[in-house]
């Protein structure tokens, strides 16, 4: 392979990529704003979870229980109603997620040392925010349920023995339980999958439809000058992408970076070449930019959200999926980020994700060369 025609290519295609100014300024932009509004508007957080209360008993037992929703951070009690109805519309009209009924003779069974329940209707069509609202609700329940009996046993005298087991619990890396401390790394990791596979997926397939690869074809150009020139002209915008991505989520998001830097830009080094040379590949079987473009999308868009444990988690997902996703590189590369950004890891920790993008790359750069060779044969 001749350095000096690796170059020329290089050089070539740069010159195409800065003459065409609205591309450039989009390929710049695109992290950025995909980041920040998928940032932004991606929140697996739950909280304010709005409510109806029906109070049927209107004690001032029953008036404390409803203090302690309004109280907690993790509700938004959005009124008092007097009818029951009145809270299945408000789930129906999507108004409120939770509607806690209060029975009558509440605070006098709780006056007479009996339990007494309370009914929580809760809009099941979000399983997940469903599941999480329960606990919450739950978790006030319990605890306003301890104050009562502690107020029973103090009056006649006995104290509330303490717990015979008490969890403390310490969270790690992501202390306040944020979701974009989760969220934003792996956003990072699908979103430059996405667009530097699509920098390079119309380079090739842009010159079959032009009518210069003739042209280029015509020139000593060998099939691994040409895949690597092309992809290290992209390869700078693609860095640039990067950058803007990682300095947005450290200054906006304020997503604390505890790791190597040198180790954060090895692995986005080998990962930017795998899926640059990804889209090479895509390019170089595909003579149309149109099929160059939807295999490029279906090949980097799907699988990096769904497949990658970006959103969702991979070990719940069915066995035969778990094996297809062993194939996406970005789910690795969402791996890497999380670990260096909240864990502060280094090689001895992720060094079997980087051992496969480094595979991951190697064998597309030799597919991407084989593919140029039937073509130009």
């Amino acid at each position: 392979m001749s350095y000096r025609r690796t170059r020329a290519i290089f050089l070539k295609e740069l010159r195409h990529i800065v003459r065409d100014r609205r591309s450039l300024g989009l390929a710049l932009a695109m992290p950025a704003m995909m980041l920040l509004l998928y940032g932004f508007a991606l929140s697996l957080d739950v909280d304010h979870v709005p409510v109806l209360i029906y109070d049927q008993d209107g004690t001032e037992a029953s008036r404390s229980l409803a203090r302690q929703f309004q109280g907690s951070r993790f509700f938004d009690v959005l009124g008092m109603v007097q009818e029951y109805h009145q809270v299945e519309r408000g789930i129906d009209r999507n108004d409120i997620i939770l509607g806690i009924i209060i029975p009558r003779d509440f605070g006098k069974d709780l006056k007479a040392g009996r339990s007494s329940t309370v009914q929580l209707l809760v809009d099941g069509s979000d399983s997940n925010t469903s599941a999480i609202a329960i606990g919450y609700a739950e978790s006030v329940v319990q605890g306003y349920s301890m104050e009562v009996r502690s107020d029973i046993l103090n009056l006649k005298g006995v104290k509330l023995p303490p717990p015979a087991v008490v969890a403390q619990t310490r969270v790690w890396y992501n202390s306040s339980l944020q979701s974009k401390n989760f969220v934003v790394p792996g956003l990072i990791a699908v979103i430059l999958m996405i667009l530097t596979g699509q920098l390079t997926t119309l380079t090739i397939a842009r010159e079959w439809e032009m009518g210069t690869m003739e042209q280029i074809l015509s020139t000593p150009l060998r099939p691994s000058e040409m895949v690597i020139g092309k992809m290290s002209a992209y390869f700078v915008v693609g860095l640039a992408d990067a950058i803007l991505a990682f300095v947005s989520g450290v200054t906006v998001f304020a997503v604390p970076f505890r790791g190597s830097l040198l180790v954060l830009t090895l692995s986005t080094l080998i990962f930017l070449f795998g899926a640059m040379l990804w889209g090479i590949f895509i390019s170089a079987g595909s003579r149309s930019q149109v099929a160059a473009y939807q295999m490029g999308m279906l090949s980097t868009f799907l699988p990096g959200f769904l497949l990658s444990g970006f959103v969702f988690s991979i070990d719940t997902m069915p066995k035969w999926i778990q094996a297809i996703s062993v194939l996406v590189p970005s789910r690795y590369f969402v791996t890497i980020l999380k670990a260096v950004f909240l864990k502060g890891v280094g090689l001895s920790i992720i060094w079997p994700q980087i051992i496969y993008l480094i595979l991951f790359t190697g064998i597309v750069y030799w597919r991407a060369v084989r593919k140029m060779n039937q073509k130009v044969a």
